[in-house]
């Protein structure tokens, strides 16, 4: 069991796609060098409808990668207690 969470507060995203391009997960496939992301499943994260989604979260390895990328602090890792 993962002892953080991947949270995102789509009130702050605005789609720029950078958290897409900077996990290492979703670079695996190279449809997600544009920015929005794969239409794979086997993918963390997404653009969708102008804001990030969580596709599955369980594939996150907790880099932070994401976090770094955002301009907007849209994304975050979460310690569980």
């Amino acid at each position: 069991m993962k002892g953080y969470d991947l949270v995102i507060f789509k009130e702050r995203c605005h789609g720029c796609g950078n958290c897409v391009v900077a996990c290492p997960v979703n670079a695996q496939d190279p449809n997600t060098w544009g920015g929005k992301g794969s239409k794979s499943e086997d993918v963390v994260i997404r653009v969708e409808n102008g804001t990030v989604e969580l596709v599955k979260p369980e594939l996150c390895g907790g880099c932070g990668a994401c976090v770094e990328a955002c301009p907007v602090d849209a994304i975050k890792l979460v310690v569980r207690w």
